[in-house]
């Protein structure tokens, strides 16, 4: 799959004045600092589309963008940034939770996990979400440059069985490395 064009559409804070999309949406989700933006980056080949920051939480927007003129990728708020996170409505803003159940048209979840950290307790309650909602995810394994080679299989390995999935169902991902587009690339056009 070839991405020939991407474009910020807008950042919506309150979900009552989300578009409404009819086109398929591929969202994604993860703690804050997992690198959601710069992920976007790579898989649209631009350096500065989806904004990144050192910050961690910064993004507390829903932010879309158009792909291809065909389908969206929708940048969640990274989770995790509140002091306490002890059930699903505690774990991820209101605002992405009216995003799930008012969305319609989302064709893949894609769940972001550092892989030098493996999944949290919010990236199980993701993950658990998405399987009571029965929406389609897969998870990213994203800074796999700052492991050595021998060190991925094993932390991929980590993830699927905290997240009770197969290893299969874990991407590993390096923007920096360039490491892991095809696939995600891949996920995304089977998805269309």
């Amino acid at each position: 799959m070839q991405i020939k064009s991407a474009n910020f559409v807008t950042s919506v804070a309150d979900i009552k004045k989300f578009p409404k999309l009819d086109m398929s949406q591929f969202c994604f989700v993860g703690k804050s600092n997992v690198g959601k933006s710069s992920l976007i980056n790579f898989l649209v080949n631009q350096k500065n589309l989806a904004i990144t920051s050192k910050t961690p939480g910064r993004t507390r927007l829903i932010n879309l963008f158009l792909i291809n003129n065909d389908f969206y990728f929708v940048d969640l708020p990274g989770y995790g940034f509140s002091a306490s996170a002890k059930n699903i409505t505690d774990s991820f803003s209101e605002l992405i939770e009216e995003y799930f159940e008012t969305s319609r048209s989302i064709k893949q979840v894609f769940i972001l996990v550092d892989i030098r950290h493996g999944a949290s307790e919010n990236d199980i309650h993701m993950a658990n979400f998405c399987m009571i909602k029965n929406l389609p995810f897969t998870v990213i394994a994203t800074k796999a440059d700052k492991l050595s080679k021998s060190e991925i299989k094993p932390a991929q390995q980590k993830i699927a069985t905290a997240l009770k999935i197969g290893v299969e169902n874990v991407a590993v991902c390096s923007s920096l490395k360039k490491m892991g587009r095809e696939q995600i690339l891949e996920i995304i056009e089977s998805k269309i």
